[in-house]
């Protein structure tokens, strides 16, 4: 295995270490705020995730791809295993899930900041927005870990 092989590998693996480690500790802090019901910790803490979805996650999710793409091609894996098919679409899967959830984020940070400067209670469309934020999480995390198994084991399915 070359250099750049070995390169291109870890970078994969960083990336993928970032988006799955990036994700869980947001999914973390974001529930520890929201379990307060206090408008001002979850605003600070929203203005946090968010800037870490911007600077880590997204980051991770176009490099991701151009490792793939490049690990694919240098080590010889064919476009058509079933296994690197099952994959992206797994990918593309989590971040149809990841998209709207950075919305909602965002969108609980501002009803938190208003709540706040009003010392007023969440309104009830945040509590409804969170839910709906805690459920898409799920499939993506484990559409990741299914994507780890996946990258671990080659399996081929046809």
């Amino acid at each position: 295995m070359t250099d750049l092989q070995f390169a291109l590998k870890l970078a994969h693996i960083l990336g993928a270490a970032v988006l799955f480690g990036t994700g869980l500790g947001i999914a973390f802090f974001m529930l520890m705020a929201h379990r307060t019901r206090r408008p001002e910790i979850i605003a600070h803490t929203a203005r946090i995730v968010v800037l870490a979805d911007v600077v880590f996650t997204a980051t991770a999710i176009i490099a991701q791809p151009l490792t793939v793409a490049a690990l694919v091609d240098l080590v010889g894996y064919a476009w058509q295993e079933s296994w690197v098919i099952v994959s992206l679409a797994l990918y593309v899967f989590t971040g149809v899930c990841w998209l709207p959830v950075v919305w909602i984020q965002v969108r609980l940070r501002r009803m938190a900041e208003e709540a706040a400067s009003l010392n007023a209670v969440l309104p009830p469309e945040y509590h409804r927005l969170y839910r709906i934020w805690f459920v898409l999480g799920w499939p993506a995390f484990l559409s990741v870990i299914a994507i780890f198994a996946l990258m671990v084991w080659k399996p081929q399915f046809w």
